[in-house]
């Protein structure tokens, strides 16, 4: 098996994450056993093979091009996202984002290319170097995920399966699970079924796939619950007995989601019209909840520690929540403008029931679409006239492709355009950017309540840099920090 460099990574600092067990390392890099074949985990809880053994990569994609099959003790593919993905913001992360929601699936490589604005030669050259991996193999890796998360939670033929995954052929989805997983899918399907799985459920009603998604502990559910359940919009979300609902649209159709905190995971229940849309679903989840992050890193870098006697306001475990949709984050945060989150919603709340789309379940509104808003956003919004002029403006450029708003952008470049628009200011812009592209170090140091904490915590908003490249968690401590001390937020937990 060819061994591939990256350079990236410190062989050293990898090796004693696998000596340690360290679970904060899975989904960061992967360990490739050259005398087994297998690729894990860091955390694997296999004897630790000798250093002469081993290789690390960035990407399970780079693994198995090079040769290696998944563990299927510690099963790699399941592990929490990497951060990088977020915190940088080069072609290779923007490319993973794109992959993640399923982009080459819809268009191929060339759309991937076309999205990010080079050739196709030149992106694969980048994400070979970078990742070990060009982006089939890259798409590839992403889809035997998908599939095995379909044979495992679906009564699904595996004939559907294998188109729903993604691939081209059943042939091409019998080889590729065989090759990643070494067992075929009937005996995968058949394993699940005995012995269960950390990132599955036993299959649930036809229709309705249970998952655990997995995060890198701590986790201030107190914070993410909060902030769900205060911007619910009636009838496209609910908030009940720690559950979230919600409907969202999707590539190929749409789909209801349904989501608790539980030890360790996140409890996803998913409802989906077309099996196509589980792996971008699942990433769109896993983005507003902002689950790949690193927080022992970025808790690290703010001086923020879980131990008895720690001096700082903050809590450990703190999120950016970010999106499902970045043209519905946009608008809902226009109307939200100068307004009370509970204005807000109920503002929202009328525009979806005008203009959304109907649909079955337990919230049977989708948010309408940018060319719906365009059309009559100004006979239903209510308000200012210039801001209902601004938001059915900003909805028309979303709607003939003048402004583009997807995980593959640059925040300068996204937070340019942003600008551009009539009624959106650098508060608007810079919250927009931050939660849709999950940038991780935009200061909302304007923003009203986050001024409000930052007196209480004693920080000043002039003299930050040495939280960069964190200061949206910054951000999001100094909110919560006020709206505590205001009583609006539950008391500080996190798991």
């Amino acid at each position: 098996m060819d061994n591939v460099t990256i350079t990236a990574l410190d062989f050293e600092r990898c090796y004693r994450a696998v000596s340690t067990r360290d679970s904060r390392f899975d989904g960061q890099f992967f360990t490739a056993v050259r005398t087994t074949g297998i690729y894990c985990r860091p955390s694997c809880p296999a004897i630790t093979p000798k250093r002469t053994n081993v290789s690390f990569l960035p990407t399970a994609a780079a693994a198995q091009q090079a040769g290696y099959r998944a563990c299927r003790r510690c099963l790699p593919d399941a592990a929490p996202g990497s951060p990088l993905w977020n915190v940088r913001a080069d072609l290779a992360a923007r490319a993973m984002r794109l992959i993640g929601d399923g982009v080459i699936e819809r268009g191929g490589v060339p759309e991937l290319a076309a999205t990010l604005g080079y050739s196709q030669r030149q992106l694969t050259r980048v994400l070979t170097t970078e990742l070990g991996a060009g982006p089939l193999a890259l798409a590839r890796a992403h889809r035997a995920h998908t599939a095995r998360l379909l044979i495992q939670t679906t009564d699904m033929p595996m004939s559907d399966i294998a188109f729903a995954a993604g691939f081209a052929s059943i042939r091409q989805f019998n080889d590729t699970v065989r090759e990643v997983f070494a067992v075929s899918p009937t005996t995968m399907r058949t394993e699940s079924r005995r012995s269960p799985r950390n990132d599955v459920e036993a299959p649930a009603t036809p229709g309705l796939l249970t998952l655990r998604l997995p995060y890198r502990e701590p986790l201030d559910t107190g914070w993410l619950a909060w902030f769900l359940s205060a911007h619910t919009v009636p009838g496209m979300e609910l908030w009940e007995n720690g559950v979230y609902t919600r409907s969202l649209r999707t590539p190929h159709g749409h789909a209801t989601i349904g989501l608790s905190f539980r030890p360790g995971h996140v409890r996803a229940e998913l409802a989906l019209r077309d099996m196509r849309d589980l792996a971008p679903t699942v990433a769109r989840v896993r983005h507003l909840l902002d689950l790949d992050a690193d927080p022992l890193g970025i808790d690290e870098a703010l001086g923020i520690t879980p131990n008895v006697g720690d001096t700082s306001p903050f809590t450990p475990g703190i999120r950016v929540p970010g999106c499902l949709d970045g043209p519905e984050l946009l608008l809902r945060t226009m109307i939200g403008q100068q307004i009370s989150v509970r204005a807000a919603a109920t503002h929202t709340a009328r525009l979806v029931e005008a203009l959304g789309e109907r649909i079955e379940g337990p919230v049977p509104l989708l948010f309408p679409t940018p060319a719906a808003i365009a059309e009559h956003g100004a006979e239903v919004l209510t308000g200012p006239a210039r801001r209902i002029a601004a938001i059915v403006s900003a909805a028309r450029a979303i709607a003939d492709g003048e402004l583009v708003l997807h995980s593959g952008r640059t925040a300068d470049d996204l937070r340019r355009d942003l600008l551009a628009l009539d009624g959106v200011g650098p508060w608007t812009a810079d919250y927009v950017t931050m939660r849709s592209l999950a940038d991780p170090d935009i200061l909302l140091d304007t923003d009203l309540v986050v001024r409000q904490g930052a007196v209480l915590a004693d920080i000043d908003l002039t003299d930050t840099e040495r939280w960069a490249p964190w200061r949206s968690y910054l951000s999001m401590h100094l909110w919560k920090t006020a709206l505590v001390q205001r009583g609006a937020v539950p008391l500080p937990t996190y798991s």
